[in-house]
């Protein structure tokens, strides 16, 4: 991983590039899609910088701090479990990504998007597939994407006791299936990512 990405976009111009990505798309359960936007400091190395979903959780907390005490801007945005049913998936990650986008306290004049949609935003960007794994930027944002939503869906643990989403953040494991069957959804499901499992 290094910052050709963000190099090659500052030699075309721009001054001030950010990384976006998301998480929480294959969730049963949350508010969300989380997206997180992230400007890093060009070259600055931060250790065990990765992939969200390749850190294990005790290793993404600790960077989570670590990416906020460096970022020059950062912005968390999501799209709730409202939003998902009434606009589908793909249009609530686009809006949560621009929330993210929205929230950064510093303006960004490029952006580097994880996958390979460009979602509509206010300044010029590119995709990056397994961006989160080629590109610092992406990867930052990826954790504080991971960590932020798994602390709400933390918090909707305690809410919903029943459901264990501790355990499994609201994804459709054995567990959480069955807490469906027995106690009926919970308002924090997505009700269109439901019908192959109820019926």
């Amino acid at each position: 991983m290094d910052y050709s990405f963000e190099h090659e976009a500052y030699l075309k111009g721009y001054t001030a590039v950010c990384g976006i990505d998301e998480a929480g798309r294959g969730p049963l359960a949350g508010p969300l899609v989380y997206a997180a936007a992230e400007w890093l400091p060009e070259g600055l190395v931060i250790d065990g910088l990765n992939d969200s979903k390749k850190l294990s959780e005790k290793k993404r907390e600790a960077l989570f701090d670590v990416i906020k005490e460096n970022a020059v801007a950062y912005g968390i945005g999501f799209a709730d479990e409202k939003e998902i049913d009434e606009i589908n998936i793909l249009q609530a990650t686009y809006l949560a990504m621009r929330r993210a986008y929205d929230n950064m306290q510093k303006a960004c004049d490029y952006v580097l998007i994880d996958g390979n949609r460009m979602p509509p935003m206010p300044v010029p960007g590119e995709t990056i597939v397994k961006g989160d794994a080629k590109s610092p930027s992406i990867a930052a944002a990826s954790i504080l994407a991971k960590v932020s939503r798994d602390r709400v869906m933390l918090e909707y643990a305690k809410q919903y006791p029943g459901y264990h989403f501790e355990k499994h953040k609201g994804y459709g494991t054995k567990v959480h299936v069955e807490a469906l069957h027995e106690f009926c959804p919970c308002p924090i499901h997505r009700k269109t990512f439901l019908k192959k499992i109820l019926g």
